[in-house]
């Protein structure tokens, strides 16, 4: 197993990472099981519907690896910008048969499109609909993730993710503090440096100097956190 692919976030701390609620995070890491009536006589039936993200068997089904966390931070936005979850869903089956992997968190997804729908053309209805006449439809969110996003050379998974941007100074990099956002090139989590600005009463210019950072590097952290708090 790669670091990538270690269970390591809670349903409740993704949710508020990619803005989900923490139930709608459980039921698209493990499926779910419901009941429904039919006929006059209001028979009670009972359905499955499987999850989201395929993943392997792991001991912390509840919780999501980082790929898991990218690949939920996908689905979303493909949801807000007005594409079923059943599309959705049938468009993740049909790049696990066509283009080898069952996951968005790929590099194949940034392509400028036209080759993966030379690959897919004829073949996958649903994967085809994101795209249109070489081009994806949803560009514009696909080239705001790319800006976000860092891939691994010789998977093409995606190793790092940046909220704030590639030239932003947060990241989330599963090799680092547990997969924790911290400081590009500090190691030092945005929760620890959150505290410790609410514990020197907001005052940045303590916090740099305990922590040896620089004041857009605090300020950056906080308005992160603060976000995540609001989530």
């Amino acid at each position: 197993m790669s670091y990538w692919d270690i269970p390591m976030y809670n349903p409740t701390y993704v949710g508020r990472l990619v803005n989900l609620s923490t139930g709608r995070v459980k039921r698209w890491l493990k499926g779910y099981n419901y009941t429904y009536f039919v006929g006059h006589e209001n028979e009670i039936r009972e359905g499955h519907k499987d999850p989201i993200i395929t993943r392997a068997e792991s001991d912390y089904p509840n919780y999501a690896s980082f790929l898991d966390l990218i690949d939920l931070l996908f689905v979303n936005k493909f949801l807000n910008y007005g594409i079923s979850l059943q599309r959705i869903r049938k468009a993740l089956d049909e790049a696990n048969n066509i283009l080898g992997g069952h996951h968005f968190a790929q590099r194949n997804f940034f392509t400028d499109g036209k080759n993966i729908y030379l690959q897919v053309k004829d073949e996958a209805d649903a994967l085809l609909e994101l795209l249109s006449g070489g081009q994806w439809v949803i560009e514009k969110f696909i080239k705001e993730l790319s800006n976000q996003i860092k891939f691994d050379e010789p998977t093409g998974f995606a190793k790092q993710w940046y909220p704030f941007g590639k030239k932003g100074l947060i990241v989330l990099d599963p090799k680092i503090s547990f997969g924790e956002p911290t400081i590009v090139g500090k190691g030092i989590t945005t929760a620890n440096v959150h505290d410790l600005y609410i514990g020197e009463r907001r005052l940045v210019r303590k916090v740099c100097s305990w922590l040896g950072l620089r004041e857009q590097e605090v300020k950056a952290a906080v308005s992160f956190e603060t976000g995540l708090k609001a989530a």
